[in-house]
């Protein structure tokens, strides 16, 4: 059984930095693609970043590009969304995800596989 579990958020200041980390069960982090994505209150969900699991290729939404990165740790089956340069608009839930379909930053029904969410908060 594929299980993701997030950790790491929690509340930081305007223009600060935060990692969330999301370990995997049930899968090497290497044979899926794996993402990002987070969802705010009555919005839907929104694909941030992913990598694909042969080529390690990283892709990001426009709204984070320069800012986040995304890496995966394969020893430690983790990946990993650092945050930098935060606004208060990142503020929302964030959620990994995995996936089959090694075909870039897909919508989220594309996705099979999801983490508990965990919260980012970003004040002014």
């Amino acid at each position: 059984e594929v299980q993701l579990q997030a950790s790491g958020g929690g509340l930081v200041q305007a223009g600060g930095s935060l990692t969330l980390s999301c370990a995997a069960d049930g899968f090497s982090v290497g044979d899926y693609a794996t993402g990002w994505f987070r969802q705010a209150p009555g919005k839907e969900r929104e694909g941030v970043s992913s990598i694909n699991s042969a080529s390690g290729y990283t892709y990001y939404s426009d709204a984070v590009k320069g800012r986040f990165t995304n890496s995966r740790d394969a020893a430690k089956n983790t990946i990993y969304l650092h945050m930098s340069n935060l606004t208060v608009d990142d503020t929302t839930v964030y959620y990994c995800a995995a996936t089959k379909w090694d075909l870039g930053l897909l919508p989220s029904s594309y996705w099979h596989s999801w983490g508990q969410g965990t919260q980012v908060t970003v004040s002014s």
